[in-house]
């Protein structure tokens, strides 16, 4: 979930708390992760009161030489469309739809794909937006607030997600893996949190001993993290030649996540091969970070220390398998 304070506008809406749901994207299962993620997409379906159907307005198919000698397009319409459609029609609440990345794509092949999506429902709204322009997203808001109920506010003022840091965590650290590994592998990768220290707070007498013109040191968050993937072949583009590619990744995700966290961290890395995993229903479950915080409320966190670990540097790579990121 995502949480968005709305501030009331005078004479144009109310002030709300919106909460997102952001599902998987739709498609036809095919594995048991795939399955997995469309029992998500069932489950927010289920308690919404709006639908919003984000479609990509660039999706194009070259045909070849048109008239002209110029290169001929159309829409692209797959069966992933069907599904989706099929999905929406069951639903009982407002649907939009919001074309997406309007800014790539010439204003007069708009109307033809927006004509062509009404045909196959009844869109409450139709919103096209940029988001790299921020075109759209005002009126998006309100429109929102339009259809959404009266009641009482979910969340703290706050509050921007119902997610725990060490799931977000896991997050940043494959997002490293796709724009570091391009289309290699990252579907094929999974992240688990196997170790995650927070700082010790400081007893306040002892901050006060520290030099005035001495720099203060932010706080160190230590973590360890698994990178899951199918192949031998894909292990070895995850680690790179001497853990190069690995050591990419950890100072990319390292960070990423000391800006979400506010303090320093000390990031180690490894990489395990497990064949077939996403046809696995106990490990795809056991990624659900629902399922981990179960667990972890049933174990004692073992504490992990590495020699040396403070004196890592920016990182090191043990047999191009392991990787300690610190700053």
């Amino acid at each position: 979930m995502g949480v968005v304070e709305v501030a009331a506008k005078k004479g144009t809406h109310p002030a709300a708390q919106i909460v997102f749901v952001d599902t998987p994207g739709v498609h036809k299962p095919g594995s048991q992760l795939d399955r997995r993620m469309l029992h998500e997409v069932y489950e927010a379906l289920e308690t919404r009161d709006l639908v919003l159907v984000l479609m990509d307005a660039t999706r194009r198919v070259q045909l070849g030489e048109g008239e002209g000698g110029g290169r001929e397009t159309r829409d692209v319409w797959t069966s992933e469309d069907d599904f989706l459609f099929g999905l929406i029609r069951k639903v009982d609440c407002p649907v939009f739809l919001l074309l997406t990345k309007i800014d790539l794509v010439p204003k007069d092949r708009l109307l033809p794909l927006i004509e062509l999506l009404m045909r196959q429902y009844e869109f409450a709204q139709v919103i096209p937006i940029s988001a790299r322009k921020r075109d759209g997203l005002d009126l998006l808001l309100r429109r929102i607030v339009d259809v959404l109920p009266i009641g009482e506010r979910y969340f703290p003022k706050d509050q921007y997600t119902d997610q725990p840091q060490r799931f977000m965590v896991a997050e940043l650290i494959r997002e490293s893996i796709l724009t570091e590994t391009g289309e290699e592998v990252p579907y094929a990768s999974a992240v688990a949190i196997e170790a995650y220290e927070e700082p010790e707070i400081q007893p306040e007498g002892r901050a006060k001993k520290r030099k005035s013109a001495e720099p203060a040191r932010l706080p160190l968050t230590r973590i360890a993290a698994a990178i899951y993937c199918e192949r031998d072949g894909q292990k070895a583009i995850l680690i790179g030649k001497g853990g190069s590619k690995l050591k990419e990744i950890g100072t990319a995700a390292r960070r990423k996540i000391e800006s979400l966290l506010g303090t320093r961290v000390y990031l180690e890395l490894h990489v395990v091969v497990e064949p077939n995993w996403r046809e696995s229903k106990v490990f795809v479950e056991q990624l659900d970070w629902r399922n981990q915080l179960e667990r972890l409320a049933l174990e004692q966190v073992t504490e992990r220390t590495q020699p040396g670990d403070v004196e890592a540097g920016e990182g090191a790579a043990t047999e191009g398998q392991e990787i300690w990121e610190q700053e």
